[in-house]
């Protein structure tokens, strides 16, 4: 029995394009009722005057994400056909059956918690990312702000595809995984029942992963179950309101280059105007709070050079 559980058979190269064709767009599907609750959130924080929206920063998280939704759709069909390559290569191919889903959202939650932590210890991957973390207004349209570089990250997912989870089953985890996080990017949600903000992704967790105080940085990487960040002691609770944004901010907040790529371009300046080959692989993969600190550290060695002078 279990033989033929991991035997399924290898999808036919001319059988793919229908499957995919067939899979269901879930995120797809969903942009109405998301589009419903950012419209209500951000009707009810204008009656209530909660000013947790800004005009210039939504416009920036909506062009972003309408990109990334064209980038998705575009790329779908070149990652279903390596799903699909890498399930044809392996020998323990798992049948196609809708419970599989479960241990394979599971296994793909565990992932994602460490495709997140990795990119907030290292600049290149950083880069994928940063534009997530640049609002410096907290609501539903922060989910909005998604790379358009991220797809560099499905390297941390590999392991998931070797598994032998069918593609179909691996990428229905992938887009609830994705809509997961979308009502958690909200401040009109306060503090659930303590078992909840315990195991799970919440608004009140993830405001303080996105939050820029001290306590508050680099901690919660979970996206639906926290007990990844409880295991690998990540995990902090919502105390005093988060500051939000990055430590350093950014000036632009519409124009979407420059949301995605700003930080390539200060690392590119940072490699150029590196004298050594090692302080140039130092600002592409050190973390950014190593980066930062040693470039205030410069500064203010210039500075007391200037002063002695």
């Amino acid at each position: 029995m279990i033989l033929s559980f991991f035997g399924a058979t290898a999808i036919p190269l001319q059988d793919v394009y229908h499957l995919q064709e067939t899979s269901p767009d879930i995120l797809l599907y969903a942009v109405p009722v998301v589009c419903l609750l950012t419209l209500a959130e951000f009707l009810f924080s204008r009656i209530q005057h909660h000013n947790n929206y800004d005009v210039e920063e939504t416009i920036g998280s909506i062009i972003t994400g309408v990109g990334s939704l064209f980038i998705n759709l575009v790329l779908k069909i070149v990652l279903f056909y390596g799903a699909v390559w890498i399930y044809k290569l392996i020998p323990w191919r798992i049948e196609f059956h809708w419970w599989t889903l479960v241990p394979c959202y599971i296994i793909y939650d565990f992932c994602s918690y460490w495709a997140h932590r990795i990119a907030h210890y290292n600049r290149f991957f950083w880069a994928t990312h940063v534009v997530h973390h640049s609002a410096e207004y907290y609501n539903l349209t922060v989910s909005f702000r998604v790379s358009w570089v991220q797809h560099i990250k499905i390297i941390f997912f590999l392991p998931l595809m070797v598994l032998g989870f069918h593609p179909l089953v691996f990428f229905i985890a992938n887009q609830l995984g994705v809509l997961y996080q979308f009502w958690v990017h909200t401040e009109s949600i306060g503090k659930l029942h303590p078992f909840i903000e315990k195991h799970f992704g919440t608004p009140s967790n993830h405001r303080v992963h996105h939050g820029s105080n001290e306590k508050y940085l680099d901690k919660n990487f979970g996206a639906t179950f926290m007990i990844w960040d409880h295991i690998f002691k990540s995990f902090q609770y919502e105390q005093e309101l988060p500051n939000y944004g990055l430590t350093t901010g950014l000036n632009h907040k519409i124009n979407p280059l420059v949301l995605n790529f700003h930080e390539y371009f200060d690392m590119i300046d940072d490699v150029k105007n590196a004298r050594t080959f090692r302080r140039k692989l130092f600002y592409i993969f050190a973390s950014p709070s190593m980066i930062q600190n040693y470039k205030l550290k410069k500064i203010r060695t210039s500075s007391r050079d200037v002063i002695r002078k």
